[in-house]
């Protein structure tokens, strides 16, 4: 009888360790997949982009280079956080006089795409601001007909 309530009185103690570990604060650390990248996202692309790489600095501003032909394709820059993750926003500081840009999310990284408006050669400059961390991304970019 002494041995059953003995026996009890373990399973009831072990019990109470397992449910108590179960609410304790320790962070449990789970490795995040990589993001999928389809072949939709790589369609388009410019025959010629040239781009500098670029590494975003929370509160401060970076310069990046792009040279690309005005074929009606796009050229990108592709920045990340640490980990790699894409940044949670992008938001246009500085908008292009002679094209369009999108900031969006493919797989592991924030792309900022460039296209210039039909026809135009020459510079044009624009500014994306990301988020976290505020650092904006200042882009000078030349444009050159398609094939030069």
């Amino acid at each position: 009888m002494r041995v059953m309530k003995t026996a009890a009185s373990m399973v009831t103690i072990l019990a109470g360790a397992v449910l108590l570990t179960a609410c304790s604060d320790t962070p449990t650390l789970v490795a995040r997949p990589r993001l999928p990248v389809y072949a939709s996202d790589m369609k388009g692309a410019a025959k010629q982009c040239e781009v500098s790489g670029v590494t975003p600095v929370a509160g401060q501003p970076v310069d990046a280079t792009m040279k690309l032909g005005n074929d009606g394709g796009w050229c990108a820059i592709a920045v990340h956080q640490s980990g790699p993750k894409p940044f949670d926003v992008g938001l246009l500081a500085k908008r292009p006089a002679y094209g369009n840009v999108t900031i969006h999310t493919v797989g592991d990284e924030t792309r900022i795409d460039y296209v210039p408006d039909p026809g135009y050669l020459g510079a044009d400059t624009f500014g994306v601001k990301l988020l976290p961390g505020a650092s904006v991304v200042q882009v000078q970019v030349t444009v050159a007909k398609a094939g030069s």
